[in-house]
């Protein structure tokens, strides 16, 4: 979430604090590849090194992902978004937002934070080009005000990059 929607956040439920401590201990004892949890005292919000994989146009680079978990997470999707600077990736917008179909239409209960990072990981992986989305500019700017990119309606037609 945005600086300005954070304040108005509502505290997790129950079910939500139980399956992120549970997350965030499998997280310490079996990290995901290329990928390091940066420690806070709030649970609801996680910041993430995301390290390009070997090989890839994102080779020896990093990135943040700031996760902000909703209150009945995990029945809904976390917000992810990339914090500046973000990738260039014709799926990633200057402004950090992900278009990604499971962080929004495709989420399930059934995933993990682990889960989202490797898709992101793996999105950034097959990547042919370094290029931001072709309307970014008039995304970014439509998004002024903290814009949650939970807010944006997606269309998802574009899987070969």
């Amino acid at each position: 979430m945005t600086g300005s929607s954070a304040a108005s956040r509502k505290a997790l439920s129950k079910i939500a604090t139980n399956r992120l401590q549970k997350e965030l201990v499998e997280w310490q004892v079996n990290p995901p590849a290329g990928f390091k949890h940066k420690p806070t005292d709030n649970l609801q919000r996680w910041v993430i090194e995301v390290h390009g994989a070997p090989g890839t146009l994102y080779a020896n680079e990093t990135f943040q992902l700031q996760v902000d978990f909703p209150e009945h997470y995990p029945m809904e999707a976390p917000q992810v978004i990339f914090l500046s600077p973000a990738p260039l990736h014709p799926h990633i917008y200057s402004n950090g937002h992900i278009c990604l179909d499971i962080l929004y239409d495709s989420w399930s209960p059934a995933m993990t934070v682990s889960s989202v990072c490797i898709s992101i990981l793996s999105m950034l992986s097959s990547s042919t080009v370094k290029q931001p989305p072709e309307d970014n500019d008039r995304y970014v700017r439509n998004c002024k005000n903290g814009r949650s990119p939970k807010e944006t309606r997606w269309w998802f037609h574009d899987d070969k990059v």
